[in-house]
């Protein structure tokens, strides 16, 4: 597996300064405009310096340097100011001689303010970093095979989250926009599956046969039952959430799906589908926080 440390264009999406010098040099190199940056009072500083104004051309170089900044997306930074010069010899404190005397440090300089990327596009990247790490060969290095399960391991770990996390949004996306819900519908359905009666099924069975069962058996009705009343407030708060157009209306829904992820939560470790109920029972009250956030813009209105 490939050692992240020698992965430029990943230790810059990270926000490492020294990797967005480096991957500016090289995009700008052509444009005969050399870079330094420092990130200070939340804000990432960066100096352009080259032979001749001509090549320091303000329109251009902004427009390069952002698209160049916006296509790694650094994290935790996104306020940038671009300075230029004429090139000088070194200075280490260069940012102080500027703020101490910029009309005859520099040639101009101009702050932007790089469009951050959506949570959804957020996780795609994470995800999408995740699945090529894991699917990189491994290189011939002296390590321990002790050493190489537990980084496979570690990336395993990061990969089922990432595919967590994406589910998890892509049916957050279908709730909330009923456009990209009718999209989308088809590839995740939200139903409960054939081998899971309705809540009325099972209570009948229960009232019909309690006297021929065990405690065990009884016990295991009332997990199914549990599942089964989760997955019904589920689809009742899937069906809500398409036409909720109030404050009331989405605290209502908010309190549906907390209600479902408690029940979910109460299915033991002896149920069949025990592990989907606990991913259910995190995916529901993510549901639940996130009708709480649309009554709160409701509110707001």
């Amino acid at each position: 597996m490939v050692d992240r440390i020698n992965d430029i264009a990943w230790q810059a999406h990270q926000g490492s300064v020294a990797a967005i010098i480096q991957v500016l040099n090289e995009r700008l190199v052509m444009c005969g405009v050399r870079t330094r940056a420092i990130f200070a009072d939340g804000v990432l500083q960066i100096l352009c310096e080259a032979a001749t104004v001509e090549q320091l051309e303000q329109s251009t170089l902004v427009a390069n340097i952002q698209q160049i900044l916006e296509s790694i997306a650094p994290r935790n930074i996104r306020k940038v100011k671009i300075n230029s010069r004429i090139v000088r010899e070194e200075q280490l404190l260069w940012l102080e001689e500027i703020n101490r005397n910029s009309e005859n440090q520099l040639l101009w300089s101009q702050e932007i303010t790089l469009s951050q990327p959506s949570l959804f596009q957020q996780l795609i990247q994470d995800f999408t970093a995740a699945y090529t790490e894991f699917g990189k060969p491994i290189l011939p290095k002296a390590q321990s095979l002790l050493t190489n399960q537990d980084k496979n391991k570690d990336t395993i770990k990061k990969l089922i989250i990432g595919s967590v996390s994406l589910c998890a949004l892509l049916l957050l996306a279908a709730l909330f926009d009923e456009r990209l819900g009718n999209s989308i519908k088809n590839l995740i359905p939200l139903k409960i599956s054939p081998s899971v009666k309705t809540a009325g099924e099972v209570k009948s069975e229960v009232s019909s046969s309690h006297a021929q069962k065990s405690p065990a058996q009884s016990a295991n009705d009332t997990s199914d039952d549990k599942f089964a009343d989760a997955v019904r407030l589920a689809n009742q708060a899937s069906a809500a959430g398409k036409t909720a157009a109030t404050s009331t209306q989405w605290l209502e829904l908010a309190a549906i799906w907390q209600r479902g992820s408690d029940l979910m939560s109460q299915v033991p470790p002896s149920h069949s589908r025990y592990q989907e109920a606990q991913i259910r029972t995190k995916l529901y009250r993510e549901y639940s926080k996130a009708a709480e956030k649309e009554a709160e813009k409701m509110g707001d209105w």
